[in-house]
């Protein structure tokens, strides 16, 4: 393809709207043009690079037995009332009727639609196991999108469903797809991408992984602990804390604390650390606002994604009014008194804990002295706090834990039989009793794998595409198109690459170097290959890499041949 053809501009400023650098090279360099919120059109760069890494995701697919189908974008609401999802999931799944006044949803997840199309073909045991998947159109109505295709409302993806009659089967497969996955990011050139175990959220299921590459620009937080190579979200990362000593219990005390309201206030004023002292951190239910007050550790913070796990039930930052009978900055385990509907929890945090300070559910007044299995001996105890940094492993028990920043470039998740029983999915196993079958659910999406790819590999020019998934193999740049012999020697050695089967997007405008370098630079393809009057006087042509590792005159009269040995060797 000639470049002077190519539609969409490339050029050297930043959008002003960008705050990742893939976002910005995509828009300066022509990949996609902004339409709505977390919505884009590709032109033809990036959808060469996204077609590319599909084919290597079916390959990977179809060397598991993956089959490959394709479901809907729009799906009636009644299979989402089936699984019990049309009401559970939140603003994310766009929901509309047509003319007829029927429930319709844009999918989002297809989880449904997969037990929609087998559940009537798998009725007997002979027909396990078995994996469907589709590269399709998803919409989920973010309610922030951000950093061009990282985070978008509409989306390709991939998404994996297999069906087993046994949970020991199912874990072998889940293997296999997690090896599958990680020669995927291998092959589209992440190989830094690490598996970390996640929380299921509204998919379900109990045991899930995250694909992530870490970068500092990514949205989810990693624990890490070098020691053991333990890896997880800290949204599923148990906080396990250190065993302390057992001190002497002293006296409940009221003490009076005049216009203090916050954990650092009230530490300050009575001279004692955050972690000897109890602080509340108050929800209501989304369903009925009912409130949820949980007691933690002063020093920590409330993984909300743990909470809301225990609670199966969606909350929000609670508003306190003065009829709830809880009084803000005050509010303490002890003597709580709560109007109306509430859960009161614990962290584990507090469990044996001695001398701490606490609201006093009075204005103006905080405890000292609390001792939890004193005051409150019935309280239960349960993990909803965040891990930190420096906290103790849950594998190996050592105080070695990191958090690093990511981006999730796919997950995968063992559904149980969350949707198949939902859906009255079942089959005749070989005893003739019925049963419901396994599933397992395996997701990437495409077009944020593109952005990882080009956040993890580019430098201030532009992105630097691996020869996997590179628009084009070989840029080849005319320089000085004008002169005669420069221009009759570029035509003739593009035509004889594309007899080769090479991909070649050639720039032969009359436009100064520079510019023609810089565009290169944008469309980041692997192999650069410069056309001069200077080079042909010494009967070669420069070959540069994009990356800057290679670099070679070749003999401009085997140009061609030695372009496809320099292809072959970075295949």
């Amino acid at each position: 393809m000639k470049l002077e053809k190519l539609v969409g501009d490339r050029f050297k400023e930043k959008p002003s709207d960008c705050v990742v650098d893939s976002h910005a090279l995509m828009i300066r360099g022509g990949y996609m043009k902004y339409v709505a919120n977390g919505i884009y059109s590709s032109y033809t760069p990036l959808r060469r690079i996204t077609h590319k890494i599909e084919e290597i995701i079916r390959q990977e697919m179809e060397a598991i037995d993956g089959q490959e189908v394709q479901f809907p974008v729009v799906l009636p609401g009644s299979l989402w009332e089936e699984s019990g999802r049309y009401e559970s999931v939140g603003k994310e799944l766009m929901r509309f009727r047509d003319r007829n006044n029927s429930s319709l949803v844009l999918g989002m997840t297809h989880e449904e639609a997969a037990v929609h199309l087998v559940r009537e073909y798998a009725q007997s045991y002979t027909k396990y196991p078995f994996m469907i998947y589709q590269i399709q159109t998803k919409f989920r109505d973010e309610a922030r999108p951000r950093a061009g295709l990282i985070r978008v409302r509409e989306f390709t993806m991939k998404d994996a469903y297999s069906f087993h009659t046994s949970q020991e089967d199912l874990e072998t497969y889940y293997q296999r797809c997690l090896k599958a996955y990680h020669r995927i990011y291998k092959r589209v050139g992440l190989p830094e991408v690490i598996a970390v175990a996640s929380d299921s959220g509204m998919m379900g299921g109990n045991v899930s992984h995250e694909f992530m590459l870490l970068t500092p620009i990514g949205e989810d937080s990693i624990a890490i602990c070098p020691d053991c190579g333990y890896c997880a979200n800290m949204e599923a990362a148990e906080n396990i804390l250190p065993k302390k000593s057992c001190k002497t219990s002293e006296p409940l005390a009221l003490v009076h604390t005049p216009d203090i309201h916050t954990i650092e206030e009230v530490c300050e004023f009575l001279h004692s650390p955050k972690e000897q002292s109890c602080k509340a951190v108050v929800y209501q239910k989304n369903a009925d606002d009912s409130y949820v007050v949980l007691f933690i550790r002063g020093d920590l913070e409330v993984n909300e994604t743990k909470l809301t796990n225990y609670l199966k039930e969606e909350i929000h930052p609670a508003v306190i009014t003065p009829e709830s009978g809880l009084h803000a900055g005050y509010i303490g385990p002890y003597n709580l008194q709560i109007n109306g509907k509430a859960v009161i929890l614990y962290d584990r945090s507090l469990e044996g804990a001695k001398n701490l300070s606490c609201g006093a559910n009075q204005e103006e007044y905080h405890y000292t002295g609390l001792d939890m299995e004193r005051e409150l001996p019935d309280a239960a105890y349960h993990d909803f706090a965040k891990i930190q940094e420096g906290g103790i492993c849950p594998h190996c028990g050592k105080p070695s834990i990191t958090i690093s920043r990511g981006i999730e470039v796919g997950n995968i998740f063992q559904l149980g039989t969350k949707y198949t029983r939902s859906m009255n999915m079942t089959y005749i196993d070989e005893n003739g009793k019925t049963q419901y079958p396994v599933m397992g659910c395996y997701g990437i999406g495409v077009g944020r794998l593109a952005a990882a790819v080009c956040e993890a590999h580019h430098d201030e020019y532009g992105p630097i595409w691996p020869m996997s998934i590179a628009p084009w193999q070989i840029h080849l740049c005319a320089v000085r198109s004008d002169d005669a012999q420069v221009n009759v020697f570029a035509d003739q050695l593009y035509e004889e690459l594309l007899k080769k089967g090479v991909e070649v997007i050639y720039d032969d405008r009359t436009v100064r170097a520079g510019v023609m370098f810089s565009d290169a630079d944008l469309l980041g393809v692997p192999l650069r290959v410069v056309v001069s009057p200077r080079n042909l006087k010494q009967n070669q042509l420069e070959v540069v890499s994009r990356d800057k590792t290679f670099s070679e005159n070749i003999p401009a009269e085997s140009a061609a041949e030695r372009l496809m040995e320099i292809l072959k060797e970075r295949l």
